[in-house]
């Protein structure tokens, strides 16, 4: 079955960074945002997202990492790319502590193309769930301007070690570092966001970002009744399952969404 009838409106292309080829869809004009995907694929919602950073004046990117584009991510087969095989697929690090994803430099590679092609002050980024630290660690390119983080769960707070993964995030010294000085030197920053309740994205690890960033972290931590119930215990997908088309929640998407046009020029 086709699943990327959502996906009409975009155009599509094949990016090869040298190393890996992933399909891209594209959409929109002016600045670019790339919107990288959540768990357990580029389902319907996450495109929903892209579509209102699209109306807002930006060009969309919305690189395919894992699943089946425009499958519902209430899908039976999606546990399935939860389960088969992306823990131990080379290209993620799901367990190792301050260590970023070698997929992190496709997505730079991207980055650096999207910014060439679309102009503007640079390329505004969000990673969600699984891939929710990508974005600052993308911040060593230089056309990477505005990071966001939502729900950003990895390493997995479990099983032995979990206090020192809770406090933890895929991104490495190196990268910290370099996101540190840009912030500085450059005015930029980055924000995050979560559900209190979220055991996927536990409080120290936003402890562990303020610290960090400073004021340079602007945190969105949302009640979970803030939430719309989604297929998850907890409310988790901050831009997506689990936004309430009102509220703070709804605030929240609206500020992410502003963020990405201040940074960008858009």
């Amino acid at each position: 079955m086709a699943y990327d009838a959502v996906l009409s409106a975009y155009d599509k292309f094949d990016f090869d960074d040298g190393r890996w080829t992933r399909p891209v869809y594209r959409r929109g004009s002016g600045p670019a945002v790339i919107v990288i995907h959540e768990m357990p694929g580029l389902h319907p919602v996450v495109v929903r997202f892209a579509d209102r950073v699209a109306a807002a004046g930006m060009t969309v990117f919305l690189p395919v990492l894992f699943g089946v584009a425009g499958r519902p991510a209430t899908h039976p087969a999606s546990v399935l790319t939860m389960l088969g095989g992306i823990c131990i697929r080379r290209e993620f690090n799901v367990w190792a502590t301050d260590k970023s994803s070698p997929m992190v430099d496709w997505l730079r590679a991207l980055a650096r193309k999207a910014h060439a092609e679309c102009g503007g002050k640079g390329v505004g980024a969000v990673g969600m769930c699984f891939t929710g630290g990508f974005a600052l660690a993308m911040m060593t390119e230089p056309a990477v301007v505005a990071p966001v983080l939502s729900q950003p769960s990895m390493p997995f707070a479990a099983g032995p070690g979990k206090d020192r993964r809770a406090a933890s995030i895929d991104v490495s010294p190196a990268e910290m570092a370099c996101a540190k000085r840009r912030f500085d030197e450059e005015g930029l920053s980055v924000i995050g966001l979560r559900f209190k309740g979220d055991p996927m994205v536990p409080a120290a690890r936003f402890e562990r970002l303020k610290r960090e960033l400073g004021d340079k972290f602007e945190a969105i931590e949302l009640e979970d009744e803030d939430a719309r119930p989604g297929p998850l215990k907890h409310p988790h997908s901050v831009l997506t399952l689990n936004l309430a088309e009102d509220g703070p929640s709804k605030a929240a998407e609206q500020r992410v969404i502003q963020f990405f046009k201040e940074r960008t020029g858009a």
